[in-house]
């Protein structure tokens, strides 16, 4: 397996930490950049990293898809451009495409900012009740819709990813509950994902495991591990406490997964891809980074980081 960090595409602090902390392999988010999917922006991208001693393994980004969740008018051009990234990334050499589907139009949401943990330090929660107060998002579509729409995306876009030579990994619903504000959800349990997967019975059509919503799930997620095994692309290593309906992200260590056992599933299904801490909580003085969102802080990653690589030796063979 291979700890790494979801960075910007351009040198900065974290950066720097990443190369201290004895990382080589990065995911790249293009914050704040468009068109980042063409040719040169990936090469260059790709090659900044390998410049500074990182290989760019993973892009976490997505081009506009939500006239293509909602099957509107304009889909088949937002696919086009999905395309146009997968040959591109198989042609500079990045091997995973991690994506979600009913995020869009909804998006990642969470109620609180604020939960304090150990030593004051603060994490993110979800009420879905407190959330389903808010007025129904405008979207009209139905989830035999949804279902019909997603089989449409992935019809076009595996053969491409197939002939790229790059692995789509898909990204379960956050938070896994469907419907949130009016819109239903696909992916939201183990089941879900299976049905997804059988769409194409394709190894490059599997799963960025995010282990927190897996847990949010209730699923017994070293079980998971192995259900998913080969399909498992990318690792999002995460923990919460509480159900789909309400919950608390909290530190890796200390939430209702073994987090041990969650190693040693990877190593028995041989997963030796990407895995990257995600959604830490917010430390004293983590005001370092102009909007940093919640979740998105630096200073827990390094502590996610060296538990990560803890659990890492005491499963090494």
């Amino acid at each position: 397996m291979n700890p790494t960090w979801m960075l910007p595409p351009h040198p900065d602090r974290r950066w720097t930490l990443a190369r201290q902390l004895g990382l080589s392999t990065a995911v790249v988010r293009f914050w704040g950049e468009t068109e980042w999917w063409t040719y040169d922006s990936l090469l260059r991208t790709a090659n900044r990293f390998a410049d500074h001693g990182l290989s760019l393994d993973v892009v976490e980004d997505r081009p506009p898809m939500t006239k293509t969740v909602l099957g509107e008018e304009g889909r088949d051009e937002e696919i086009a451009t999905v395309k146009r990234l997968l040959r591109n990334m198989g042609a500079v050499g990045i091997d995973v495409y991690s994506w979600v589907w009913t995020e869009n139009p909804v998006g990642v949401i969470r109620t609180s900012d604020s939960v304090a943990l150990r030593g004051d330090s603060r994490t993110t929660a979800y009420d879905h009740e407190q959330s389903e107060r808010a007025p129904d998002h405008p979207a009209d579509v139905t989830e035999a819709e949804l279902w019909e729409n997603l089989e449409y995306f992935l019809d076009e876009v595996v053969p491409v990813a197939e002939a790229a030579g790059v692995t789509l990994a898909l990204h379960p619903d956050d938070p896994p509950i469907s419907p949130v504000r009016g819109v239903p959800r696909l992916v939201t349990s183990a089941e879900d994902v299976q049905r997804i997967l059988d769409l194409h019975d394709s190894p490059n059509h599997g799963l960025t495991f995010c282990q927190g919503n897996f847990s949010a799930m209730g699923a017994d997620v070293p079980e998971a591990i192995r259900r998913f095994g080969d399909r498992i692309h990318f690792v999002h290593f995460r923990d919460v406490e509480g159900t789909p309906e309400r919950f608390v992200e909290t530190w890796h260590e200390e939430g209702q997964t073994d987090m041990l056992a969650t190693m040693r599933a990877y190593r028995d299904v041989g997963f030796e891809g990407p895995i990257r801490p995600d959604h830490v909580p917010r430390m004293v003085d983590e005001e370092d980074r102009d909007g940093a969102m919640s979740g998105y802080t630096d200073t827990g990653r390094l502590f996610a980081i060296g538990y990560m690589k803890g659990l890492l030796e005491q499963t090494a063979p």
